[in-house]
């Protein structure tokens, strides 16, 4: 399709779990789309956003107005494919601006096989969904009755009956050496530094590209290993050090993570990220609480507690560890600036570190990628 030329889109429906109904236009592959609907805060960013493992079982909703205007690259994705259930905007825009542009994201949404709707009102859903909290809804290009899309959107289990983390976790264990994204080279690969690098055994519970080239820039050797692999195997290979990363879902559905978690604690340093800090939580004897909304974008005040510093960082997230009902075993480190909850913690005595937002950002900004330098020094000492 040329770039600006836009398609005759065929009419969309979007139906809430509560009866609200949006009429809109299709951009993505013809069909329906169900599950947990929930709002992203980022302006840019929509093609890391789409392939992020850790929005499956969601249909996203973008607040910035108008995607789509630099279209999509390879470069930017931040899995192998999109993993959001589906996807909302206010409207799409078919004319992509961007020297690095590969395609137009309509024509990446239906090579995928993501249905996505254009036309409604975003601001109005996402009022809506602060409100109400997030829910279960249906984006359909096929069947148009209301009354029975919000039948399917109510006999629909909630995104906590799923263990996402299998169908999104690798198959296969393999090494990565990728670095980050540098101007003007693009992509490059870490160079060999010998005795100077560390070895980490990284848990793939739905894994973000970046996280992996931020690992490698830090000074890592990183090895990825799925997310059913025993931490005796683990152990066997034994690594300087064991990341737990994001993933989907709701932390208490993995009960292996958890327990494979409770037999490396003591046994190996420990990074934990978002789904990753949740799972080292409950392993931890903490609990696991849902909140109404999520946090999800790249505008998200942190402050770290060690430092006293203010990080604008990325969040995606519906679920946060009670690190209060923790204390006196770990510290809390990071807290959120938009509503108190708690956003990172580290063991009183052991190496162990972990924070609920995403140092990596892709997307978003770059404030907290300290922390892979820090999890560095503390394997160092």
């Amino acid at each position: 399709m040329a770039a600006g030329i836009r398609q005759k889109n065929e009419k969309a429906l979007l139906v809430l779990r509560d009866g609200l109904v949006f009429e809109g236009r299709s951009f993505g592959a013809p069909g329906q789309a169900i599950g947990e609907v929930v709002f992203n805060t980022s302006m840019t960013g929509y093609q890391e956003i789409l392939t992020d493992p850790s929005y499956k079982g969601q249909i996203v909703t973008m607040t910035y107005p108008q995607i789509g205007n630099y279209g999509v690259n390879m470069e930017d994705a931040e899995s192998q494919k999109p993993y959001a259930q589906g996807f909302i905007a206010r409207e799409y825009m078919p004319m992509r601006s961007n020297w690095r542009s590969h395609a137009p994201l309509g024509e990446y949404l239906r090579e995928n096989g993501i249905t996505a709707i254009e036309g409604i009102d975003t601001r109005a859903l996402t009022r809506h969904l602060r409100e109400k909290g997030a829910q279960t809804g249906i984006i359909s290009t096929t069947e148009l009755d209301p009354e029975k899309l919000l039948e399917k959107a109510r006999a629909f289990p909630s995104i906590d009956a799923f263990d996402f983390v299998e169908e999104v976790s690798t198959k296969e264990l393999y090494t990565w050496r990728q670095d980050l994204w540098r101007w003007p080279e693009g992509l490059g690969y870490a160079k060999e530094e010998g005795a100077k690098r560390k070895k980490i055994a990284a848990y793939d519970f739905g894994i973000k590209f970046n996280i992996l080239r931020s690992l490698v820039h830090a000074g890592f050797d990183v090895t990825v290993v799925p997310a059913l692999t025993p931490a005796e195997e683990v152990l066997e290979m034994d690594p300087d050090g064991v990341l737990l990363s994001n993933g989907p879902g709701d932390p208490r559905t993995t009960t292996y993570a958890v327990e494979n978690a409770k037999k490396l604690i003591g046994k190996k340093p420990i990074l934990g990220i978002c789904l990753g800090h949740q799972i080292l939580g409950l392993a931890m004897g903490g609990d696991i609480y849902k909140l109404k909304f999520g946090h999800h974008g790249g505008n998200h005040p942190v402050m770290d507690l060690t430092s006293g510093k203010v990080e604008i960082t990325s969040q995606n997230h519906n679920y946060c560890v009670d690190i209060k009902a923790m204390k006196g075993l770990v510290r809390l480190t990071h807290k959120n600036l938009y509503d108190g909850t708690e956003e990172g913690m580290e063991h009183t005595e052991l190496p162990v570190i972990s924070v609920q937002h995403h140092p990596e950002a892709g997307p978003g900004p770059n404030d907290a990628s300290h922390i892979f330098r820090r999890f560095r020094r503390l394997l160092g000492e």
